[in-house]
């Protein structure tokens, strides 16, 4: 038993360190001294040994110590990292949130198997299978194990609905559940449309194209694709997307590594909004196929970067499955923006001094100021149709800054975020006043223009902050009044109907979307910016 352990072991180290093509590598010394260590401490080390614990931790630190992105992915996560890229999961479709130890469907997803068979928004869960989950502090992901599941399979549900004199039992069956990559798709004026996108995923041009097409009913002639916070996804749903605002072959990116030959991925040249004006949100947050996307129309001078720098994530990721279903994504190659660009941070002091280097905008100003913000003339490059300057190795920095807005922070406004007391109070606000809400906005400009939160309201959030620790400080909330009674009534709004109309909302007053549409909105400023002349 313990010959055949050490087999499997030495065979996962095998693949896992040295194996980019398991038909044509070789292993070479390294190796099986390697798999000699593990085979001493299984046959002789003092104490007993879980070599598998072993493995698992000898993997992560290897990968750690070749670059900061390839990484170690156990059996029983690899499924779970898979889902929001491909864009669906299988299991009932709802959107659920814990409240008060019960779980509370927000809403059931349209189309899903849970609304087909009568799920309302504000069910309450009891049992799951017969198995109680009221009152029993059951955690997010137990409840993801108990209601997701293979297409085709039953799950039985117990649910408490205000109203009713009993409970309800529903049987429903599994089916595939789509995951969403945009967030938000309306008009910020009469001609000027704004998308939001959370990664770039399998469906992201689709939804992109939906979106469009919806948006251009509306007379949009121009865009501001927000990216902020998108921290990647897919490669291929990065091109797809940019190949959109061409309308010529273009290079878009081009792959490669010491094993992998170059890989050129351009544009068709039939690209619909090729014509439209663009800008693009950037900050912090903004890594990989966010960059790829940003880094092809900077280049190209396609449109205006506005906002803070990216976050500098340059490298390819190819996942190799394990004997045991884990996984390793392995860097095989640099990825580079048409000018020859690689937006890769540096990484050759460590790991630690990586994630250091990135924390530190957060305490040197860079978020306030460009000026912190320093590029060595080896990386200078200059774009490919107006010749402007620009800089790789450590992001993409914006055409346009923007400093981070900090005008409405507060150490009781980040109190209350961080203990997740505006997300509950508006659940259980919503949960009262449902029928009310419901009956008296019929449609959202009716509620965006006309609904508040009222005095009473407020008492009960102070009330709830300080049953979580939270002190009230007058002067503090009176300083971030503002942000939170928007994120309140985003969140009401998100439940009344969907993401779109939350950041309708709360996009309110968000400087970087101001600058935007001043600069998308003045031909002489936008094309300056890009230098036309």
């Amino acid at each position: 038993m313990k010959r055949k352990l050490f087999n499997r072991i030495f065979l996962v180290i095998s693949l896992s360190i040295f194996t980019i093509a398991a038909s044509s590598q070789v292993l070479n010394e390294g190796t099986f001294k390697f798999g000699r260590v593990l085979s001493l401490i299984d046959a002789f080390y003092v104490d007993s040994a879980n070599l598998d614990i072993l493995t698992e931790k000898a993997i992560v630190e290897v990968l750690k110590n070749l670059d900061p992105h390839s990484t170690y992915i156990s059996a029983k996560d690899v499924k779970d990292m898979n889902e929001p890229l491909t864009g669906n999961f299988e299991g009932i479709g709802v959107q659920f949130n814990l409240l008060r130890d019960s779980i509370l469907i927000v809403e059931p997803i349209s189309g899903g198997p849970s609304e087909k068979v009568g799920i309302k928004a504000g069910d309450r869960i009891l049992k799951i299978n017969d198995e109680k989950v009221a009152g029993v502090n059951i955690t997010t992901s137990g409840v993801r194990s108990r209601l997701m599941g293979p297409k085709g399979t039953k799950v039985n549900i117990t649910v408490y609905r205000k109203g009713e004199s009993n409970v309800l039992d529903f049987t429903i069956i599994r089916d595939k559940i789509p995951i969403y990559s945009l967030d938000a798709d309306y008009m910020l004026d009469k001609e000027t449309g704004y998308i939001k996108l959370n990664k770039f995923a399998a469906t992201t041009e689709k939804e992109f194209s939906d979106a469009i097409g919806i948006l251009k009913k509306s007379n949009m002639k121009n865009l501001i694709l927000d990216l902020r916070g998108n921290g990647g996804g897919y490669m291929l749903a990065a091109t797809q997307l940019a190949e959109k605002f061409f309308s010529d072959q273009k290079l878009i990116v081009y792959l490669e590594g010491r094993k992998t030959p170059r890989q050129d991925y351009k544009s068709s040249g039939n690209g619909d909004l090729s014509s439209a004006r663009l800008v693009v949100l950037t900050d912090e947050g903004s890594a990989s196929a966010s960059e790829i996307f940003s880094g092809a129309i900077q280049d190209w001078d396609r449109g205006v970067i506005l906002g803070r720098r990216t976050f500098g994530k340059g490298l390819v990721q190819n996942g190799y499955y394990l004997t045991d279903g884990s996984m390793i994504r392995l860097t095989i190659a640099r990825y580079f923006t048409p000018t020859g660009r690689s937006i890769q941070r540096s990484y050759t002091e460590g790991y630690e001094k990586y994630m250091e280097n990135f924390y530190k905008r957060f305490t040197d100003g860079e978020l306030m100021t460009a000026d912190s913000i320093h590029f060595p003339d080896s990386v200078k490059y200059k774009t490919l149709i107006n010749k402007r300057i620009v800089y790789g190795a450590g992001g993409i920095m914006p055409d346009v800054f923007v400093s981070a807005d900090t005008s409405n922070n507060s150490p009781y406004f980040n109190k209350l975020i961080a203990k997740g007391v505006l997300n509950t109070f508006t659940l259980e606000f919503f949960d009262r006043n449902r029928s009310k809400l419901t009956s008296q906005y019929k449609s959202f400009p009716d509620f965006k223009s006309n609904f508040n939160f009222s005095p009473d309201d407020i008492k009960v959030l102070i009330t709830k902050g300080e049953s979580e620790g939270i002190k009230f400080n007058e002067e503090q909330y009176n300083k971030s009044k503002e942000e939170i009674l928007s994120i309140l009534k985003g969140y009401v709004a998100s439940n009344m109907w969907q993401t779109n109309e939350l950041y309708q909302i709360v996009n309110q007053g968000d400087k970087v979307i101001d600058k935007a549409l001043q600069v998308i909105s003045d031909t002489k400023t936008y094309n300056s910016i890009l230098g036309i002349q």
